[in-house]
């Protein structure tokens, strides 16, 4: 009975570290992408090619994003706000927003 209950816990703990890894994978392309944009000015672009092709697809999917059109919107949307995903992410960030 326990090694059921053991073996569940551990699969569903499983697969949390996994989308929490697809999840860190787009943020690293949301990055590379900010980068792109500040350096080339294609950074929207980059992004939503991404998103949209097959690997970016599956990876959304895995991150637990629905990779459909509006979530490549709000991907180019980010970019589009020039603001890094560690700062973003950040407390201060958000204290800052929240004062504004």
């Amino acid at each position: 009975m326990f090694d059921y209950v053991d073996s569940t816990a551990f699969s569903n703990d499983q697969g949390r570290r996994a989308q929490k890894l697809f999840a860190a994978v787009v943020l690293a392309a949301l990055d590379d992408a900010i980068a792109d944009d500040k350096k080339y000015g294609n950074g929207q672009e980059v992004i939503a090619r991404w998103a949209r092709s097959r690997d970016g697809r599956e990876v959304l999917s895995c991150a637990g994003i629905d990779p459909n059109e509006r979530a490549v919107q709000g991907l180019m949307a980010f970019v589009a706000k020039g603001v890094r995903t560690s700062v973003a992410l950040s407390r201060e960030e958000s204290e800052r927003r929240a004062a504004a």
